[in-house]
């Protein structure tokens, strides 16, 4: 890959950035189509995230940035514009330039999972779900899921007051019912997505209690890492179906490219997304 005075320099934003896998994927996809852009991990503490957005934006060939733990909410509040699904969770993954110099963010995490499930034939639709963690990426993934026709939406967070919040914006004008959880009991579901950061740790515990799963019951844990989390581990030992978040980030794809103006590139990839699922099996 040449890097010249050309090049559009995009930035995934998190901390810690260790465990993402965005340049992993869309670099070599750049270099295939011709696209003269690099995208780089950068490790940004949570009291520096606004003044390195401010300034990483004000170069000229900087047009934009990713964006994951822990800084999809409050890159909301450093924008001007925000899609509908942004508004609605409350939080952002993509930032960009507009052409007047204000920020537009955009969220594609849970049309991400959603578009996963489809693809794995998990269509929620009539399924009891339960969303454990309701940070950024929890709150997009619940946020898509409330607007298909589930038999139930349940929610939970390590944060009693962030489960009520959420769990009470989303049941305003929802199609689907909504319930707060008091705990992490994943007894009784159809579906169990997990959005916590407990896997991204070797020794960290699991996040619920797999052994109260019915054996119908499927789990999506959105983490992507090289090897399997605990969670994954759990549920292949007891034969319960479980997916990693690799797809997830595999539906969202063409979404980043079209909102970052590769238009040509969003579109060819959209009609094949086996170039994409084939760069994330290398890099997991």
């Amino acid at each position: 890959m040449l890097i010249d005075g050309h090049t559009q320099v995009f930035f995934v934003l998190g901390h810690p950035v260790t465990q993402v896998r965005a340049p992993e994927v869309f670099n070599p996809l750049f270099q295939a189509h011709g696209v003269n852009a690099v995208l780089l991990p950068a490790e940004v503490a949570p009291e520096r995230f606004e003044g390195f957005v401010r300034g990483a934006l004000s170069a000229a060939n900087v047009p934009g940035l990713w964006l994951t733990i822990p800084h999809k909410t409050p890159a909301l509040a450093l924008s001007q514009h925000v899609d509908r699904l942004g508004r609605r969770a409350g939080a952002v993954n993509a930032l960009r330039r507009d052409p007047d110099g204000s920020l537009r963010g955009a969220l594609f995490d849970g049309l991400g999972l959603s578009k996963s499930l489809d693809h794995f034939g998990l269509a929620p639709e009539g399924r009891r779900v339960l969303v454990l963690g309701l940070g950024g990426a929890g709150t997009a993934v619940a946020t898509s899921l409330a607007e298909r026709s589930l038999g139930l939406l349940a929610l939970w967070d390590r944060d009693p007051a962030q489960t009520q919040r959420i769990a009470t914006r989303l049941a305003d004008g929802a199609t689907t019912p909504v319930q707060a959880m008091a705990s992490p009991d994943a007894g009784g579901f159809d579906l169990v997505v997990h959005c916590t950061s407990l896997g991204l740790k070797r020794d960290d515990p699991l996040p619920f209690d797999v052994s109260a799963l019915a054996p119908h019951a499927a789990v999506v844990d959105i983490l992507m890492k090289p090897d399997a989390t605990p969670l994954q581990k759990a549920c292949e030992q007891r034969g319960i179906t479980v997916h990693p978040g690799f797809e997830m980030l595999t539906q969202q794809v063409p979404e980043y490219l079209r909102f970052f103006g590769f238009a040509a590139m969003a579109d060819a990839l959209a009609a094949d997304l086996g170039p994409v699922r084939q760069a994330l099996r290398r890099v997991a």
